[in-house]
C-alpha cells in the first residue's frame, strides 16, 4: 500500500469510528478494485452531502450503500432518493458548464427527468433534433442501443454529444397511454447555438383576433444570455408602442437561478422574485433588480407541464405579485435547488441545498404552479401545432390574446411596498 493510499485509508477507518461502524471501513478499504482517488472522492462527497445537503443525512447510510451498490451515483440515489444530487465525472462536469454558455456540438434537445424516465423537454428550434420530429414528452429509452434506465441526465447529455456530423440514434418511447409507439430517430450531431428568446413577433390586424398590437416573446431557457436578449426584445415592443406582451415559457426546461432573476426584474419594480430556503429553514430572499425604464405591459405568460425550474421562478413571481396572468397547464415542479461544488479530481457534485418559494411563500416541488386559467393541450392537437411560434391553431395562445383583449385595465406594474 502507497504512503497516500494508507492516509486515505486511515481517514477513511477515522470517520467509520466515529459513526460506529469499522466493519463497513474494512469492507471498504479491503477492495482493492476501487482506485485510492476514489476513496477520496467518496470521501469528498460524504462530508459535502452530510454538511449541506438540504435534509439530514447521517454519513453511515451513505457509506452502507456506496458498499452496497459500489458506486458513488448508486449511494447517492439509494439514500436521497433525489435524481438532481449526482456526481458527475470530470467530463460530465465540463460539459455542464458548457450548457450555460448555449454553444456546443449535438443534436439539438433538451431533457430532464420525469418519473424517473429520461424525457425530452423540448427540442431546441432549428436544430437536428427538431428537424427530426421529437417532441416534448418523449421519452429516450436507448442512446444508440444502450439503455437510458438508470442513466444520469449528465451521462445522457454526454452520449448525445459528440463530434458535428457524427451521427447517434435515439430510441423513443412516444404516447400517455399504452400501447406506445416505440421506434428509433437517426440524428447527425450539428453546432447549436442556443439563443434564450427564440422568437419575437407583433401579433395584429388579420387574422389575429386583437384590436390593438400585442407582442409575443418566447424564452427557451434561462442562460447567461437570457437578460440581454429579453431587453432587446423589449425594446422592439417599445420602440413599436406595444402594451401588451404574452411572454411564452412553455417546454422551457429552466437554467441559472440568476437568469430567473434578472429575466422577473424586467417586469417586477423591486420586491421579492424568489425564497431560497436551506437547511433547518435558512431563508434567503432574491429581489428584484433596480427595473430600466421600458413601459409598463399588461402581461399574460404562457406554461405547460414541461415549463419547469426557472420557468416556474418567474411565472410564480409574475403570478403572485399580481403582474401577469399565468396560462396553460400545470408546471412541471421542479422547487429544488442544485449547488455545483468541484472536487479536487476534475468531476463535480450537483448537491441539493435548498428548496424555493415562489415570491408569495409556496413550494412548489412536484405540484408546480397551477395556471390561473387552464387550458390543456391533448396529444392529438399537439402533434398537429408548432408551438415554437405563434399559430392561429395553438388554444392556450389564443386564449391568452382573448384575456388580453377583454382585460384593457390589465395587470399593471405593482410598486415595491
Amino acid at each position: 500500500m502507497t504512503g497516500r493510499r494508507r492516509v486515505v485509508v486511515a481517514i477513511l477507518l477515522v470517520t467509520l469510528a466515529v459513526c460506529g461502524s469499522l466493519a463497513i471501513a474494512r469492507q471498504i478499504v479491503d477492495d482493492k478494485e476501487r482506485p485510492r482517488e476514489e476513496l477520496r472522492t467518496v470521501l469528498e462527497v460524504v462530508a459535502l452531502v452530510k454538511t449541506q445537503y438540504v435534509d439530514p443525512v447521517e454519513a453511515i447510510d451513505l457509506l452502507r450503500a456506496y458498499v452496497d451498490s459500489g458506486s458513488i451515483n448508486g449511494m447517492l440515489a439509494a439514500v436521497l432518493k433525489d435524481p438532481y444530487t449526482r456526481h458527475m465525472d470530470a467530463q460530465a462536469f465540463s460539459q455542464m458548464q458548457i450548457d450555460t454558455t448555449g454553444h456546443f456540438a449535438g443534436i439539438g434537445i433538451m431533457v430532464g427527468l420525469k418519473d424517473d424516465r429520461l424525457t425530452v423537454i423540448a427540442p431546441i428550434e432549428n436544430t437536428p433534433a427538431h428537424r427530426a420530429g421529437l417532441r416534448g414528452g418523449d421519452r429516450i429509452i436507448a442512446i444508440d442501443s444502450r439503455s437510458s434506465e438508470f442513466m444520469s441526465l449528465d451521462e445522457a447529455v454526454s452520449l448525445m454529444r459528440g463530434k458535428e456530423g457524427t451521427q447517434v440514434t435515439l430510441t423513443i418511447e412516444r404516447g400517455t397511454a399504452p400501447p406506445f409507439e416505440v421506434f428509433d430517430v437517426m440524428i447527425v450531431r450539428d453546432i447549436i447555438e442556443v439563443p434564450s428568446v427564440t422568437d419575437v413577433v407583433i401579433i395584429q390586424d388579420d387574422p389575429w383576433p386583437v384590436t390593438e398590437p400585442v407582442g409575443y416573446i418566447r424564452l427557451s431557457q434561462f442562460s447567461e444570455r437570457s437578460s440581454q436578449e429579453l431587453e432587446e426584445a423589449l425594446q422592439l415592443m417599445a420602440s413599436n408602442r406595444v402594451k401588451k406582451l404574452v411572454l411564452d415559457l412553455r417546454n422551457n426546461p429552466g437554467g441559472l437561478l440568476s437568469a430567473a432573476v434578472e429575466v422577473s426584474s424586467k417586469f417586477l419594480d423591486g420586491g421579492p422574485v424568489v425564497h431560497v430556503v436551506g437547511r433547518n429553514n435558512a431563508k434567503k430572499t432574491y429581489t428584484a433588480l433596480p427595473r430600466a425604464s421600458q413601459d409598463d405591459f399588461e402581461m399574460v405568460v404562457l406554461v405547460n407541464g414541461f415549463s419547469a425550474s426557472a420557468s416556474e421562478i418567474v411565472a410564480g413571481a409574475l403570478q403572485d405579485r399580481g403582474v401577469a396572468t399565468v396560462v396553460g397547464e400545470r408546471t412541471f415542479g421542479k422547487g429544488l435547488v442544485q449547488v455545483v461544488i468541484p472536487m479536487r479530481d476534475g468531476s463535480a457534485l450537483s448537491l441539493t441545498s435548498a428548496r424555493y418559494q415562489t415570491a408569495g411563500g409556496r413550494f412548489i416541488d412536484k405540484t408546480g404552479i397551477e395556471p390561473d386559467v387552464e387550458v390543456k393541450l391533448d396529444e392529438d392537437l399537439l402533434a398537429g401545432i408548432d408551438l415554437s411560434t405563434p399559430s392561429l391553431e395553438d388554444p392556450q395562445l389564443l386564449k391568452a390574446l382573448e384575456i388580453l383583449e377583454a382585460n384593457s385595465a390589465g395587470y399593471k406594474l405593482k410598486k415595491a411596498g
